[in-house]
């Protein structure tokens, strides 16, 4: 044997002990390997108990309790009296889509109007483009222009919403049309290049009373309503 081989064999030997000695001997009382294709489940303790982990298991249906049925007169209490026009629509409403809910909607739509008036003054046409619809967008393009135009900037501060509700309700083939009366308090001004004020007023609050008309698409995935319509009350 040359030296090559003596060094190659000791190299081996050296190798096989440190790995023996880091991986170990196989005695018979090892643990079984974990389980990559159970991960609902884990072992607990020597016992080997299995313990499900939450959501691998479904309950199953159990007999649901009766629900009472609800009165035509509470169906839409706090929103609409019972045999008006407005509780028709909104049963309307309701037909075309069985999860709406005039509370939800109506949070919603506050929201809506008070990031529709602002990005307004700001002239934020991004967001206006995904809350309002073409016709409505356009219009708000056009007096957002004129502001350009002319150089002036206007600054719109809500002080409260008052009161949110909804006035009509009415459906049109697919479309279902939310009317909603906002009663709010704002501070409004715009000013020309020169900083000179040109309408509103700084220190004013303002009683501002809109009407608003919001539709969406009731067999739509898309949640969301759009402003269609715009109109203020005296």
């Amino acid at each position: 044997m040359d030296i090559y081989t003596i060094i190659f064999l000791a190299l081996a030997v050296f190798i096989f002990l440190r790995l023996r000695s880091v991986l170990g001997q196989r005695t018979g009382s090892e643990r079984p390997p974990y389980d990559r294709a159970a991960p609902n489940v884990v072992q607990r303790g020597q016992d080997n108990n299995v313990v499900p982990m939450p959501g691998s298991v479904i309950d199953q249906p159990t007999a649901a309790a009766p629900t009472e049925p609800v009165e035509p007169t509470d169906r839409w209490k706090g929103v609409a009296e019972p045999g008006t026009a407005l509780a028709q629509g909104l049963d309307a409403v309701a037909t075309q889509d069985s999860s709406f809910d005039p509370r939800h909607f109506l949070s919603g739509a506050r929201s809506a109007y008070e990031m529709i008036v602002l990005a307004f003054a700001n002239g934020d046409r991004r967001a206006l483009k995904d809350l309002l619809s073409t016709e409505v967008y356009e219009s708000f393009e056009t007096a957002i222009k004129d502001r350009e135009k002319h150089e002036q900037k206007t600054e719109t501060r809500f002080v409260s919403i008052d009161k949110a509700e909804i006035v009509n309700a009415e459906t049109r083939d697919r479309s279902a049309q939310l009317t909603v009366r906002f009663v709010s308090q704002m501070i409004s001004v715009t000013r020309d290049k020169a900083g000179t004020i040109v309408d509103g007023s700084p220190d004013k609050v303002a009683d501002i009373t809109d009407v608003w008309t919001f539709a969406r698409d009731s067999t739509s995935r898309d949640p969301n309503w759009k402003l269609v319509g715009t109109g203020s009350a005296h």
